[in-house]
């Protein structure tokens, strides 16, 4: 089911300042798709404003400057956009806090996760929240729970919304994410060349991680897993790379008291042709998440031909099928060592599998699911 007239579809995007990346690549994503299906599309997103007086749009006054910007200022813009768009589509569930905003206007919102609300409700344990963070959650849940409809990236995330939302199956849909870059292997010489362009000899063996420097990315036990397998046959000559955000000092610190400081390297923010040969050339991608909403680096992995060991949890699971390798509890660094070391001789069986895994989560499928919720929508379906 697709719509057969031309739209004005509206993209709620993020305030760039807050560097979440990921999320300006959705939006841009999801601006391409619908152009593509021959609709009108105008990406919104708040300005920096007052924000231009601030270091940081997450700390100091640069976040209350941040919030002038998204919260106040950003309804004058959205208004008048209002006026022209049949149709608005919030892309990040962050954004929800503008669905009162919308005046009735058929909507939807993809949420990418609820990590950040169930940890301001206490759910998660560790997870700390000061009192800004647990309004501005509330407010989310709240827009979540009065918006049209509600588009999740997995299974695990709609569960745990309905869960905590109270929303209706009817309210809430599952479109897995497509890939937002032509991910595939790179020719080894290529390959070399982009890696050591960034400080990482092509010449070692080396063992990646891609993720950045939230709790639940546990880069942590990242480190103390490639430290357990560095004393083990095979992994003697490995290094490890860090590709994603600065260490934290916690981070910096295990690093130190590893002792594996010279056989670490972190490549900061690095763009996607890079990360395409870093996982060409990677042996596997290490990714013991406590928690995703997707878990994109899995499919990235994937489609460049790298095998993945990650969590044994929903929505890894969901993304990884049978290509993965999985860990029982990502805590337990010894017993992640000998899982690894027990089951990746079968490197090729694991390629293939993840080349046909991946094949799943392709730009027309998420452009199909897309289009027939917004057809749902603008004929009053929802």
């Amino acid at each position: 089911m697709t719509t057969k007239r031309t739209l004005h579809i509206l993209l709620i995007g993020n305030y760039i300042p807050m560097g979440q990346q990921s999320m300006l690549r959705f939006a841009e994503l999801m601006r391409r798709l619908y152009s593509q299906a021959g609709h009108e599309v105008l990406l919104l997103q708040p300005k920096v404003v007052a924000g231009r007086l601030g270091r940081s749009a997450h700390h100091g006054i640069g976040k209350w400057l941040a919030y002038v910007d998204r919260l106040v200022l950003f309804h004058r813009s959205l208004r008048r956009a209002l006026v022209w768009a049949d149709v608005v589509h919030i892309c990040d569930q962050g954004n929800a806090l503008f669905v009162p905003w919308l005046r009735g206007k058929p909507h939807l919102v993809t949420c990418h996760d609820v990590l950040a609300i169930r940890g301001a409700r206490g759910c998660i344990d560790g997870y700390r929240v000061g009192p800004s963070g647990r309004v501005l959650q509330r407010w989310i849940l709240h827009g979540l729970r009065r918006a049209t409809h509600v588009v999740c990236d997995s299974t695990q995330t709609r569960r745990e919304l309905q869960e905590i939302a109270g929303l209706a199956d009817t309210q809430c849909s599952v479109v897995p994410v497509a890939l937002n870059y032509a991910y595939r292997p790179m020719a080894k010489g290529d390959a070399d060349s982009r890696i050591a362009a960034v400080g990482v000899d092509p010449q070692s063996p080396y063992v990646l991680h891609v993720g950045g420097d939230q709790w639940y990315k546990n880069r942590v036990g990242v480190v103390r897993i490639f430290a357990e397998l560095v004393n083990r046959h095979g992994y003697q000559r490995h290094r490890l790379v860090l590709a994603g955000k600065p260490w934290d000092a916690n981070l910096a610190a295990v690093i130190s008291d590893s002792g594996l400081g010279d056989r670490i390297a972190a490549v900061i923010n690095a763009d996607n042709e890079t990360l395409r040969a870093l996982y060409s050339r990677a042996d596997f991608l290490l990714f013991p998440s406590l928690a995703e909403g997707f878990g994109w680096p899995i499919a990235e992995a994937m489609a460049c031909g790298c095998p993945v060991v990650t969590t044994g949890r929903a929505p890894m699971t969901e993304v990884g099928g049978e290509a993965a390798l999985y860990l029982d509890d990502p805590t337990d660094t010894e017993g992640c060592a000998r899982r690894i070391l027990d089951a990746m001789g079968s490197r090729e069986r694991r390629v293939t599998l993840g080349f046909g895994q991946v094949a799943r989560f392709d730009t027309p499928a998420m452009q199909a699911g897309y289009l027939n919720v917004v057809a749902h929508l603008t004929s009053g379906d929802f």
